[in-house]
């Protein structure tokens, strides 16, 4: 019996908007691959992500990667606001869910900046039953230890979960656990999905 719904935000209910976000702030493209390069694809990012780096030295992290880039790393995370941006589905598809009577979650790697600068596109999580985010549990997904997090945190039961991400090894790690997983690749598949699933355990739908 599905009693959960457990979200990613980042391009799940919320867009994370890295390279348009670069673009506006005049950046060409292969700067944007540059800085990318130096930031969010090296471990400090993700060590960013745990809350184990203050800015300031994720900032000098992403230096040592490419010092030759100082100003434009700098002009690039100066201001984390319209890094993320909103989906027209979000509220609608929380709006049912509640009404079903389902309780809503979320499992999400989020650095500090972001959830400061950009707390008005994810603002949706007020309606949440509770969420789990990285930068304040030093964990990041996929590692097993933030799914049980929310388990613990909340007294769930993985089987009575529905995990849904964009990243396929995210999901995989939370299905070991014996959630439920959908892999996100948009909107109207993965709410086809999730309807399947609740389908089959109809008669068993928590009310509000």
């Amino acid at each position: 019996m599905i009693k959960n719904i457990v979200f990613d935000i980042s391009n799940v209910l919320a867009p994370f908007r890295f390279k348009e976000f670069l673009a506006e702030k005049g950046f060409d493209p292969a700067m944007i691959k540059r800085i990318i390069r130096a930031s969010a694809m090296t471990p400090y990012w993700t060590e960013y992500e745990k809350g184990k780096l203050t800015f300031e030295e994720a900032i000098e992290a992403f230096l040592s990667v490419d010092p030759d880039i100082r100003e434009e790393l700098h002009k690039a995370y100066d201001s984390c606001s319209g890094i993320m941006g909103r989906y027209d589905y979000t509220e609608g598809w929380i709006d049912a869910l509640k009404d079903a009577g389902y309780r809503l979650y979320c499992i999400t790697n989020f650095t500090p900046a972001g959830y400061e600068q950009c707390y008005d596109c994810i603002s949706f999580i007020e309606r949440f039953d509770g969420c789990v985010f990285s930068f304040r549990e030093g964990i990041t997904k996929p590692d097993p230890e933030i799914y049980k997090t929310l388990l613990r945190r909340y007294g769930l039961k993985s089987e009575e979960c529905v995990f849904i991400d964009d990243t396929e090894e995210n999901v995989l790690s939370a299905e070991k656990l014996g959630f439920v997983g959908i892999v996100f690749t948009g909107y109207e598949d993965a709410a086809s999905k999730l309807d399947e699933i609740l389908k089959k355990g109809c008669a068993d739908k928590i009310t509000p």
